[in-house]
């Protein structure tokens, strides 16, 4: 069950997965294993909602909180309610993650209660939490996406038991406190980076390459240079791809309907952003909605 070289993604959003743990329903919402080749902009989740995060390949920058982190292989982080996070890969080695969203509840009660596991509440409690992986999570993960790809006979139940040692060995990773601590000092060429990646992350609607340039302290000619050097990619097409990231995440809010994301994202008119998403994307806003 070794990943590929060539990593395609996996994703499994319909699973009809829900278990109880104490007094406590956990219902597993999303599973997906995918290389980044974008950065996927800051967001949040709902209350109740945690997702577990394993870096398998590759590397890349994680920012929780506003605070950024350098991550490689076996690097486990934890996203609870409301905690912003985004995620840049390296464009030369590009981090490959399995992502398990998961959503509790109980009712008219608080999750955590003396009833629940001890484990149970210790994950509850935990807001954010990035680390080093000791508990060998890997072939888990392995083992838990082979059961959702061929939904063997019983596959249900294997997955039950497969989260719940999820989490109990995520918990036990918790114990460890092998934070990661965010870089004291950067070099130059990692200084850059961070500045060009949480500007299109943050200001994919009106950021310049003027502006950008200031930043950098370079002219506009080296700024393009440094793009191109570092993703193969112009300040325009940079800027077109962190918007059409920026997009997802934000369709997924039923909230805001396709007229608000073209003014978010600062497309002149719906026509002009739902030409531009299909451009990208190969199908209008509303089809990706409806898929979704």
């Amino acid at each position: 069950m070794n990943e590929p070289q060539q990593i395609i993604g996996k994703f499994y959003d319909n699973t009809g997965l829900s278990f109880s743990i104490g007094n406590v329903r956990c219902h597993a919402l999303k599973f997906s294993f995918e290389q980044l080749h974008r950065t996927f902009p800051s967001h949040s989740h709902s209350s109740n909602s945690w997702e577990l995060h394993y870096i398998a390949y590759g590397k890349g920058l994680i920012t929780l909180d506003h605070t950024p982190y350098h991550v490689g292989p076996d690097c486990l982080f934890i996203t609870g309610p409301h905690m912003e996070h985004s995620q840049t890969p390296d464009p030369l080695d590009p981090m490959a993650e399995y992502c398990i969203y998961l959503k509790f509840e109980s009712r008219n009660r608080p999750l955590i209660q003396e009833k629940n596991p001890e484990f149970l509440n210790r994950f509850l409690s935990t807001g954010q939490f990035i680390g080093q992986d000791r508990q060998n999570l890997h072939p888990l993960m392995q083992t838990l996406f082979h059961e959702l790809e061929h939904r063997s006979l019983g596959y249900h139940t294997v997955l039950e038991s497969l989260l719940k040692q999820l989490l109990v060995l995520t918990v036990r990773n918790l114990e460890l406190r092998e934070n990661l601590e965010p870089p004291a000092e950067y070099t130059l060429s990692e200084r850059n980076d961070l500045i060009i990646e949480e500007s299109f992350l943050y200001e994919y609607r009106d950021l310049t390459l003027e502006k950008l340039s200031s930043r950098l302290a370079l002219s506009q000619r080296q700024t393009e240079r440094l793009l191109q050097k570092h993703y193969g990619k112009t300040f325009l097409q940079k800027k077109f791809e962190a918007k059409m990231s920026a997009a997802l995440v934000l369709l997924r809010d039923p909230s805001n309907t396709i007229t608000d994301l073209s003014v978010m994202l600062g497309y002149s008119s719906v026509e002009h952003f739902s030409a531009a998403f299909r451009q990208y994307y190969g199908m209008s806003p509303r089809e990706w909605r409806k898929r979704l």
